[in-house]
Formats: C-alpha cells, sequence, structure tokens
C-alpha cells in the first residue's frame, strides 16, 4: 500500500501550525531587534560626553604644553590645565561607561523578550511536532505490510469515534476478526488520515 501526503484537515493544520510558528519566531526575532536599537539610541548622550571629554582633554593638555615653555613660571602655570584635563578625561570616561551599560541594558532586554517566545517553541510545540513526526513515519512504515496494516486497523478499533468507525460497516469489529481486506484497509486508511497520512489500496 502505497503512502501519499495527506490534502485532509490534518496536515493542513499542521502545515499551517508550522507556518504560524516559523511567523512567531521570525515577528520575535525582529521585536528583540527593534527593541534592542532603540534602547541603543539611549547611548548616544555617552558618545557626545565621550567626543566631548576627549576632545577637551587633548586641547587642555596641548595648551598646557606650550604653557609650560614659558620661563620660570611655566610649571605653576601648567598645573590648572592639567587639572581640567584629567577632569575632561573623567567626563570621557563617564560617557564611555554610560555607552557600555546601555550595550549591556539593550542586549539583555533583547535575550528577555525572546526567551518567552522561544521558550514556547523550543519545549512546546517541537517536542509534540517531533512526536508527530515519529509517530507518523512508525505508521507510514508499517502501512507497507499486512502485519503492519492490521496493527494501524486495530489501533483504530481503539482509539478512534465510533462515529467514524460505523461509517466503515455496521458491524466492523467482526469484519476486522474475520480479517475482511476492505474493511482492514479502511481502518487503517483511518488511522492514518488521523496522522496527516492515507493509504491506498494495494
Amino acid at each position: 500500500m502505497k503512502i501519499y501526503a495527506d490534502r485532509f484537515p490534518t496536515a493542513a493544520r499542521q502545515l499551517l501550525t508550522d507556518l504560524l510558528v516559523v511567523a512567531w519566531v521570525y515577528a520575535a526575532i525582529r521585536g528583540a531587534l527593534w527593541l534592542h536599537d532603540l534602547v541603543q539610541k539611549l547611548a548616544v548622550p555617552g558618545q557626545k560626553l565621550e567626543g566631548a571629554g576627549s576632545g577637551l582633554a587633548d586641547n587642555l593638555a596641548d595648551a598646557g604644553s606650550k604653557v609650560r615653555r614659558v620661563p620660570l613660571v611655566g610649571d605653576e602655570l601648567t598645573a590648572p590645565f592639567r587639572q581640567a584635563a584629567d577632569a575632561a578625561r573623567g567626563l570621557a570616561d563617564a560617557g564611555r561607561d554610560q555607552q557600555h551599560l546601555v550595550d549591556q541594558l539593550a542586549l539583555a532586554l533583547a535575550i528577555a523578550v525572546l526567551i518567552f517566545p522561544l521558550g514556547l517553541v523550543l519545549f512546546g510545540w517541537l517536542p509534540l511536532r517531533v512526536r508527530w513526526m515519529r509517530r507518523a513515519g512508525s505508521a507510514a512504515k508499517l502501512a507497507v505490510g499486512p502485519a503492519g496494516r492490521d496493527l494501524l486497523a486495530l489501533r483504530a478499533l481503539a482509539t478512534q469515534p465510533l462515529g467514524k468507525l460505523t461509517r466503515i460497516g455496521p458491524d466492523v469489529a467482526e469484519a476486522w476478526r474475520r480479517g475482511d481486506d476492505a474493511t482492514v484497509d479502511a481502518l487503517a486508511a483511518l488511522e492514518l488520515r488521523q496522522l496527516g497520512l492515507r493509504g491506498r489500496g494495494r
């Protein structure tokens, strides 16, 4: 019995779920990146402070080196410039620290935003998807042989709703016990459809 991809609602629901999961992960990543970029904008004042402090420190140091050339009092006049340059470097360091803090905050928030949606995928959807793939693969292998078809038919008898079973025949269990090929095939096909597969007659 050959197995073909199912075009019935089970396979359609599975495909739709997969597409929704892909869209969910994409949206979560895009949202995390957007939040990261948004928080990174808070580092702009730190960048300006670092640039201004570094530039001021360089200018003061340069001025101090020129003042030092003044005879007799050059060293005394240099001290205020050196102190002011040190203060400017402190401003530049504060700007760098602020940028580093913003970088850490942006990364932490982006990761926090991703934890919940990716956790749902990894620990919710993925195990169910893997379990379905294993079940569908096992069913497809069983369906190629008579013994496998009997097992699928037996599972259908045990798990499928009574309404679906009675549509196969008024006494489907008795027909299965007799080994009626049409009944066994119908029951096996019913089980396969439940997994998103379908069987065709031998």
